[in-house]
């Protein structure tokens, strides 16, 4: 019976997350399969990372073309963009935590595009006048991100119930970029 790698995957984002140091034979306990069918599949960990870590990008990049990023109503775009990341947000955790991707120029490529697509939708914000323009941008990407990565952890020690944390991100987010009466501009 062939392994399912992406079950394997998750299973190794899921301890790593508790766990980053945990061996190759505790990842392939947590999947349920042999620690000779885990280095089939990735013959070291270098490449076990590595492929983690295009799974997240892959994984982000889907919740990212599935949200509607187009719509009018910047908040409401950004919404959406937190709802379809959440399922991903712990790889999304990982990979802020996996300091051996750093620099790995496929993912810095993946990175650069995704950024600048979420980058987008808030640069709209600021010239409809939705979001605060003391804010740059870039930074409001950055948060938005951080902030799944946090509420995915979050969940994942049982601090956040996983049907509170897209809207405890929108609120945490928005509260603090919208423009409103009381905030600079």
């Amino acid at each position: 019976m062939p392994t399912d790698n992406e079950q394997v995957l998750r299973a190794a984002v899921t301890l790593l997350l508790r766990r980053p140091a945990s061996s190759m034979d505790e990842i392939a306990r947590a999947a349920g399969i042999s620690r000779a069918t885990l280095h089939r599949m990735f013959p070291g960990r270098p490449a076990l990372i590595t492929a983690l870590g295009a799974e997240a990008s892959a994984r982000i990049g889907h919740a990212i073309d599935a949200a509607d990023l187009s719509a009018d109503d910047v908040p409401r775009a950004l919404r959406d963009l937190v709802e379809q990341l959440m399922p991903c947000a712990d790889y999304l955790a990982f990979l802020y935590g996996e300091s051996s991707l750093v620099g790995d120029p496929d993912l810095e490529r993946a990175w650069s595009v995704m950024d600048e697509q979420v980058a987008a939708v808030v640069r709209r914000g600021q010239e409809n006048g939705s979001m605060r323009v003391d804010l740059t941008a870039q930074w409001v990407t950055e948060a938005l991100f951080a902030f799944v990565a946090a509420a995915g952890w979050a969940v994942h020690e049982g601090r956040l119930a996983g049907r509170d944390a897209a809207r405890s991100v929108t609120e945490l987010l928005l509260g603090g970029a919208r423009r409103t009466p009381g905030n600079p501009d």
